[in-house]
């Protein structure tokens, strides 16, 4: 599994969020509800103070490792948390060390496969803030590049 080492500044993403788990493929069933909800209400256009088109999938709040509850928040980076809709949820990424995953392929299967690689290896993580990284022409792609950064 290849991999880089990487230093990031914090930042804020501002969207909407589950609380899931990935014990009997839970996860799947939740995240893949979020984005439809995210497409569906149109999430995108109540998002202000954007930095850029990356959508933003960030993994928080770990009850403890990768099998325990998390929270799922679907979004974008922002500059700035005003005049927010109260319906958005907001979490910081902290600075800190990072390994960045590059995934190619099928959307959402390459992505998933990068996940089950990092659950099955020995990489020692944080359990902050993890995220994917969707670049905004992700699902017109056909071979689109998915960064996921995990908190080492």
């Amino acid at each position: 599994m290849n991999f880089e080492n990487v230093a990031l500044d914090g930042f804020t993403v501002v969207g909407i969020s589950v609380r899931t788990s990935n014990k009997n493929g839970q996860s799947q069933k939740d995240i893949s509800e979020l984005w439809s909800r995210f497409m569906q209400e149109r999430i995108a256009g109540k998002i202000t103070n954007k930095v850029n088109e990356y959508l933003y999938c960030m993994y928080t709040d770990y009850e403890s490792d990768f099998m325990g509850e998390y929270t799922t928040i679907l979004g974008y980076k922002v500059s700035s948390t005003e005049n927010l809709p109260k319906e958005l949820m907001m979490k910081t990424i902290p600075s800190g060390a990072y390994k960045l995953f590059k995934s190619s392929g099928k959307l959402p299967e390459c992505v998933l496969n990068t996940w089950m690689q990092i659950w099955q290896s020995d990489i020692k993580r944080k359990y902050i803030a993890d995220f994917d990284v969707y670049p905004s022409d992700a699902f017109s792609s056909e071979t689109p590049v998915v960064e996921t950064f995990l908190s080492v």
